[in-house]
């Protein structure tokens, strides 16, 4: 069976996914760059963002996993950008320039309605305005057979997990502390919705733990 999916979602020791305060400057809130060192340094990251180079090791294995057999992505409109409440217009384009690393439709959940944007790379944002299950429907339907990721950020993780729509997450726990900034796990009864710990792995710089939603 196809599953949702989320990969490489780092965490900070403290349950914090991004820091306080995004804007243009801080995409991930303050500090919030430093959970993500152990993929920045990897050889997938580097060959994502057509860079030579990068690290191989434990970090590299889950990394190279994230980007396997995926055939569409799903992200919260704050994953997009900074832009809130009704588009100004259509200028903003999203954070990664005019080729963004995905290379297969991307679906934003938004609560304003926007015409698709075709980047080049393969990368059609689609934006959708009939919450997570109409997104997911289209995600699925895109994805040609594959796999269907699910990118974040922390409120939209917790609308699929509330619905027990998540079917597979690696986090991986980096050794930071961040003190404020959005708390993926509080308030979630894990265990009662049906997620268990199925592998836990110490890479260089992350340890690496996936949680399946038992059937």
């Amino acid at each position: 069976m196809l599953k949702l999916r989320v990969n490489a979602f780092s965490v900070s020791v403290d349950g914090y996914d991004a820091g306080p305060n995004q804007c243009i400057d801080h995409p991930l809130g303050e500090n919030g760059l430093e959970l993500h060192e152990w993929f920045f340094e990897t050889l997938t990251f580097r060959k994502m963002h057509g860079q030579e180079g990068g690290r191989d090791g434990l970090d590299e294995t889950f990394a190279a996993r994230a980007t396997r057999d995926v055939g569409a992505w799903i992200l919260g409109r704050n994953m997009f950008g900074p832009v809130r409440g009704p588009w100004p217009d259509e200028s903003w384009r999203g954070w990664w320039g005019e080729t963004p690393p995905y290379h297969v439709p991307v679906f934003v959940l938004t609560h304003h309605a926007r015409p698709p944007l075709l980047m080049q790379g393969g990368t059609t944002f689609y934006f959708v305005t009939g919450g997570i299950r109409e997104a997911l429907d289209s995600a699925r339907k895109a994805a040609d057979g594959k796999d269907v990721r699910l990118g974040g950020g922390v409120s939209t993780l917790r609308q699929y997990l509330r619905e027990g729509l998540i079917d597979e997450l690696h986090l991986a726990l980096s050794p930071v502390l961040l003190g404020r900034g959005e708390a993926l796990f509080e308030g979630l009864d894990w265990r009662a919705l049906g997620y268990r710990c199925v592998e836990r792995v110490a890479g260089e710089k992350a340890t690496h733990v996936v949680l399946a939603k038992q059937v």
